[in-house]
């Protein structure tokens, strides 16, 4: 095993909110927090990047001055435990730009884009995680063998902290989130 191999300390201590804020941009690239534990993931392929791109610029556009969406953008869902996600897409109050971090309350909708390796945590533990922490909206996105992606929608329901199901599309996504949205993915 070569020292390039081995991971460094921090990554197998609890990482405390303090402690996590405190690293530069550089070192939080690329990596989540859970439950205080530092989670890497692996780069994302070409066609992911390109349809998290296509949907955060389409839901811009229909967001108007109240709304941003962007990509690679950190969500603080708790600090104690440390839990920090990175969805591939986000939707947020333009007017808290400026704060960091993001909390659930300043977001309308993340959207995960599901690639081989990750299926498990966007179908199922992020949406819980998404759910607990009060963010009205998921959008799970799945690149359909034919090359036209499926995205399932998905609606919060405030008493229960819970998902229910929302819209399915296939192709092009024309739904409203509160502002009416149209998505051309076509075959990505």
């Amino acid at each position: 095993m070569t020292a390039e191999m081995v991971a460094p300390a921090w990554m197998h201590t609890q990482i405390s909110a303090e402690q996590y804020d405190s690293w530069s941009e550089e070192q939080c690239a690329g990596i989540e927090i859970v439950d205080g534990m530092v989670v890497v993931s692996p780069s994302a392929s070409k066609r992911h990047n390109r349809l998290a791109r296509i949907l955060a610029n389409a839901l811009d556009g229909a967001a108007g001055p109240d709304w941003n969406a962007d990509t690679d953008f950190d969500v603080r869902l708790q600090d104690v435990p440390l839990t920090n996600r990175r969805p591939d897409v986000i939707v947020y109050r333009a007017d808290t730009i400026e704060l960091t971090p993001t909390r659930p309350e300043h977001v309308l909708l993340v959207a995960e884009v599901v690639s081989p390796g990750s299926e498990t945590t966007d179908r199922v533990v992020k949406v819980n995680q998404y759910a607990k922490a009060g963010i009205p909206f998921y959008w799970r996105v799945e690149q359909a063998a034919t090359g036209v992606p499926i995205v399932y929608t998905y609606v919060l329901d405030p008493a229960t902290k819970t998902y229910r199901e929302g819209e399915l599309f296939t192709g092009t996504v024309k739904a409203t989130v509160p502002f009416p949205v149209a998505v051309d993915l076509g075959a990505i």
